[in-house]
């Protein structure tokens, strides 16, 4: 009997599914506009964020970790501010700070957009008929691939939600290796709604090469924002 609850309940979600897929050109607008609204609209936010690292095939005990609270302002863009810090001091050093320092310079004013998941960086394309439940998300797959290369931007998958278009979660490979010491680079990031946008929660990088496997998990809380009030 759990059996066939189970089937029917997944066969009700693919009807479902079917029934609120709309054409890739609806989907993609909905993007660009959400990304600039997103932009528009928050003025300034906080956020805490724990970096853990873990190298070769110990998946259980990191070899450095860092929290930080950034700061985001519109008109400035990202800054961190270390809380806490343990492990590899190399690792911190030459890993985690330079990842900060990457993430600064991605934000920028000046050149933010070129990194949001819009149709002038990425070409789109909806995969027809492939869904998926994610966070209790009835998701859709646009397939994405970067107009320019860069380590920031990836080749894969854009999960969205059925029924508003908001991003849910993005997988796939980075363009662009971070460093020429590193091969292939796995990513995720998995997105939750905040003030009517799609904000990061929990991220995952991994990739090998020259110095051996290694991962990066993000997770991302205590979000508190500051809005432009829209008339």
């Amino acid at each position: 009997m759990r059996l066939i609850i189970i089937g029917l309940f997944a066969l009700a979600i693919s009807h479902l599914l079917r029934a609120q897929q709309p054409d890739a050109a609806t989907i993609i607008h909905d993007l660009d506009a959400a990304n600039q609204s997103r932009f528009e609209t928050i003025l300034a936010f906080t956020d805490i964020e724990h970096y853990a690292v873990y190298r070769g095939k110990d998946q259980i005990h990191p070899a450095a970790e860092m929290t930080v609270r950034m700061t985001y302002r519109k008109e400035s863009g990202k800054t961190f501010e270390i809380l806490s810090q343990s492990g590899s001091s190399l690792i911190q050093k030459f890993g985690l700070r330079p990842l900060l320092d990457g993430e600064s310079a991605i934000n920028d004013p000046a050149k933010v957009a070129q990194s949001w998941f819009t149709s002038a960086n990425y070409s789109m394309h909806l995969k027809p008929g492939v869904t998926q439940m994610i966070d209790g998300h009835a998701c859709l797959a646009i397939a994405i691939s970067p107009r320019h290369r860069a380590p920031n931007l990836i080749e894969g998958t854009l999960w969205v939600d059925a029924r508003d278009h908001m991003q849910v979660e993005v997988e796939g490979v980075a363009s662009r290796s971070p460093s020429a010491f590193a091969r292939t680079t796995k990513m995720m990031r998995r997105y939750t709604a905040m003030q009517g946008h799609a904000m990061a929660t929990h991220a995952r990088a991994e990739s090998s090469g020259l110095f051996g496997r290694t991962v990066v998990v993000i997770d991302y809380s205590d979000y508190h924002f500051q809005l432009r009030h829209l008339k």
